[in-house]
């Protein structure tokens, strides 16, 4: 399990998302993945504390960080919702790929000048975290908890999933 109300440096002015036992799933790999997307989401907001000369250089650089992570971590997650034949696949998937359309329309604008995308893209991703994490993560992991318990999936096959979704 990890650490509750664990921030990402506290040499920074602070962290607009902080770790919550209700971000956990239970399910070892999305709840570490969580966490570093908590922690990307926290450089980026501190990214924008950062003086204007430096914010381009910190910003674009915690942006790609997340961009990569983000699509690393919906790929992990519903090639696991496949595995484990979620009822609500699509409708997950959808949510993940409006966030990401989201995030790319955010570095389009930054990237063509927009001045206050720093802080509206945190604030959306921040609001992504504290919902669709702690609502609808949570609703796929009570089905793959149940699952276990009706013996339909066992905790080695769940573990070899998670194997399977990150390689």
């Amino acid at each position: 399990m990890l650490k509750e109300n664990a921030i990402v440096d506290k040499k920074k002015p602070s962290a607009i998302v902080i770790w919550d036992g209700k971000y956990n799933t239970g399910i070892e790999l999305i709840d570490g993945q969580h966490y570093e997307l908590i922690i990307l989401t926290n450089k980026l907001y501190n990214a924008c504390f950062e003086d204007d000369d430096e914010l381009k250089t910190v910003f674009k650089s915690a942006m790609s960080s997340l961009v990569g992570y983000v699509r690393f971590h919906f790929d992990a997650e519903l090639r696991l919702l496949n595995a484990v034949n979620y009822p609500d696949y699509l409708s997950h998937k959808k949510m993940h790929e409006d966030l990401v359309k989201n995030i790319l329309e955010a570095v389009q604008d930054y990237n063509e000048g927009k001045k206050f995308v720093p802080n509206n893209l945190v604030r959306t991703l921040k609001d992504w975290i504290f919902s669709h994490i702690a609502v609808y993560d949570r609703m796929y992991s009570i089905y793959v908890m149940n699952q276990i318990k009706n013996g339909a999936l066992s905790v080695k096959s769940l573990k070899d999933i998670e194997k399977a979704s990150v390689s």
